[in-house]
């Protein structure tokens, strides 16, 4: 009997396998963003303080996760915070290095926003003694954040497509999964056209979205 170059039978099967690693696969990237996001924002604060310590430091961080590639960035926290006494699971480890890589990103995006606000905007809120912390939240912020939502929407959908890379340590995402099934069954073919699938899918539905905020905030309808 001559073998199906494609079964449909054996990829529906496998449907249920790849949703649950699909599952972790968006967990990790949304909590990865999710710490990017609080953590880009520090460091863009950081760079534009007028203490040197702070600015530099926050500089060499920004420079060290942008220069290196993110598989290094995982193999090291795998391996090296055990050393430290930190013990973090798999899924943590992968989760914490997607934050830190493109936290990095996020801090010249946000600063990027920052920048573009007026620089009588300050001067105004100084004038009316709102102290920097208050101007930041209420007048900075509110202005820096809505031009910069199509950057942040492609970081996510960047980060999501770099989850793969957690399979170096075995998290068992999309592409992980997809990986044992063809080596359990000698089939490739399947699975690695089913997480194509999935991948492209959850990207175009990310990218809709995203644009949508970008016209409700940026275009304001």
């Amino acid at each position: 009997m001559e073998e199906k170059i494609f079964d449909w039978h054996f990829a529906w099967n496998l449907m249920p396998d790849l949703l649950d690693a699909l599952m972790v696969t968006v967990l990790a990237t949304l909590l990865g963003m999710g710490l990017a996001m609080i953590l880009g924002l520090v460091w863009a604060v950081m760079r534009k303080s007028k203490n040197r310590v702070v600015f530099w430091f926050a500089t060499i961080f920004v420079e060290f996760f942008r220069s290196t590639p993110l598989l290094v960035q995982i193999y090291f926290l795998f391996y090296v915070l055990p050393d430290a006494g930190i013990r973090l699971s798999p899924f943590q480890t992968g989760v914490l290095a997607l934050g830190l890589h493109y936290s990095a990103y996020l801090a010249e995006v946000y600063r990027a926003g920052i920048d573009s606000v007026p620089e009588g905007q300050w001067e105004a809120a100084q004038a009316l003694s709102l102290s920097k912390v208050h101007t930041f939240r209420a007048v900075i912020l509110p202005q820096a954040l809505p031009p910069v939502i199509p950057a942040l929407g492609n970081y996510l959908i960047a980060m999501f497509k770099d989850t793969p890379m957690l399979s170096a340590i075995t998290v068992l995402e999309l592409l992980q999964t997809a990986k044992i099934i063809g080596a359990d069954t000698f089939r490739y073919i399947e699975p690695l056209t089913l997480v194509g699938i999935l991948f492209l899918t959850l990207s175009l539905i990310s990218a809709r979205i995203i644009r949508q905020l970008e016209h409700r905030y940026i275009h304001g309808y």
